[in-house]
């Protein structure tokens, strides 16, 4: 008899998402335990006792989450659990924290396919409005290893945006812009944008009607924000590459939920992936070229 599908999820805070373990078991796994305040320090016994508890053909039906919010603690935890792997017990992983992966990999897909008549994201000036978050700070590391210049912006302070910069320069080498988006500055930076990404909290408008008119080189733009009011002023949740008023006159515009469609495709194959036989090593660049693969069909 076959055994079951077992997903250890692991999340450095108190809850795991309802969200991700609904996909989980919606994508086959039977059983999906959750292990919460887990520490890095604390993966290599975790994933230790998941490997070598159900023999070398029970591994193909084990699997380890790694949820979170903060990505670079994520990261650290895959990282760790990979390295704890003594073949032939060697299990997939997947990091997603906070869904941050999985939508930012689906944002950047989307704005490339939006691009794909100006030669993609290559050469651009991306500007991520409420950037300073999980999936505002993955997303700008994958844009920049697409090519794209990238700006990403608090409203805050240049300060509050240079600590998640600071990051993504120690953590992935890349090389991204803090800026800050409060007062007048705001028009300087969209002015200057070929793609503009709006990541920041549900509920907030980072984007006004008449800011969006000040894009004279826009060419795509994003919202993630599926709340009232939507993030970017005229750009409903469901629009998919619809044409936008900026000052350009070519933009179009991408809204939460055909962002979401994206997301919740990926998540879904990328655990089924897991399923599959062959062990896994899952991050938000292996997202992306899922993502991007989705956008193709």
């Amino acid at each position: 008899m076959e055994k079951p599908a077992i997903l250890h999820m692991l999340t450095p805070g108190r809850n795991m998402s309802p969200f991700d373990v609904n996909m989980a078991i919606d994508a086959g796994f039977g059983h999906t335990p959750l292990y919460g305040d887990v520490s890095v320090g604390e993966v290599t016994a975790l994933t230790h006792d998941a490997i070598f508890s159900r023999g070398p053909k029970g591994v193909s039906r084990t699997g380890i989450f790694i949820g979170g919010r903060d990505i670079e603690v994520a990261d650290d935890m895959l990282r760790a659990a990979k390295a704890a792997m003594t073949p032939p017990f060697v299990v997939s992983v997947f990091a997603d924290p906070s869904g941050a992966f999985t939508t930012a990999a689906a944002a950047v897909a989307a704005l490339e396919r939006a691009l794909a008549g100006a030669g993609g994201f290559a050469g651009k000036n991306l500007l991520i409005l409420g950037g300073t978050g999980p999936v505002g700070a993955a997303a700008a590391v994958l844009a920049v290893q697409l090519g794209a210049r990238v700006r990403l912006a608090s409203h805050a302070s240049v300060e509050r945006a240079k600590v998640t910069t600071d990051m993504i320069a120690a953590h992935y080498e890349a090389a991204v812009e803090p800026v800050c988006a409060g007062g007048s500055t705001k028009a300087g930076l969209v002015a200057e944008a070929d793609v503009i990404l709006a990541s920041a909290k549900a509920g907030v408008q980072v984007l006004t009607g008449a800011e969006l008119s000040g894009a004279r080189r826009l060419l795509a733009a994003a919202d993630l924000n599926a709340v009232p009011p939507e993030g970017i002023a005229g750009l409903g949740v469901l629009d998919d590459r619809k044409a936008l008023g900026a000052a350009s006159g070519r933009a179009v515009g991408i809204g939460a939920l055909a962002v979401g469609q994206i997301k919740y495709q990926t998540q879904r194959r990328l655990f089924e992936r897991m399923l599959e036989g062959t062990p896994v090593f899952i991050d938000f660049r292996d997202a992306l070229q899922m993502a991007q693969t989705i956008c193709r069909e």
